[in-house]
């Protein structure tokens, strides 16, 4: 799985401006299992996302269509993560 790291690079008001295009944009993606989790760093200066996708390639062409992205607005960064042990509620993420 990824940790996607989010950071962004713009002002928070153009950020805002494409907040709405962004959560459109994350809906899509879970609902087509993709993402797993996500929210906003604070102090708000960027956003995490989980996604379970082991391929970074297809994981970088859908990150690629966030509109965050395409505006130029942030850096991303992929961490490569296994989990082992997770609780319960997240037995789904672990690796067997």
């Amino acid at each position: 799985m990824y940790i996607i790291n989010i950071t962004y690079k713009a002002s928070l008001t153009i950020v805002d401006e494409y907040l709405k295009e962004h959560v459109v944009y994350l809906n899509e993606q879970y609902k087509l299992d993709n993402f797993h989790a996500s929210g906003r760093k604070n102090p708000r200066m960027g956003g995490i996302i989980l996604s379970k996708i082991s391929d970074k390639e297809k994981l970088e062409n859908i990150i690629a269509k966030d509109p965050f992205k395409i505006n130029d607005l942030a850096n991303y960064e992929f961490i490569e993560f296994i989990p082992t042990k997770t609780c319960d509620e997240l037995q789904f993420l672990a690796e067997e």
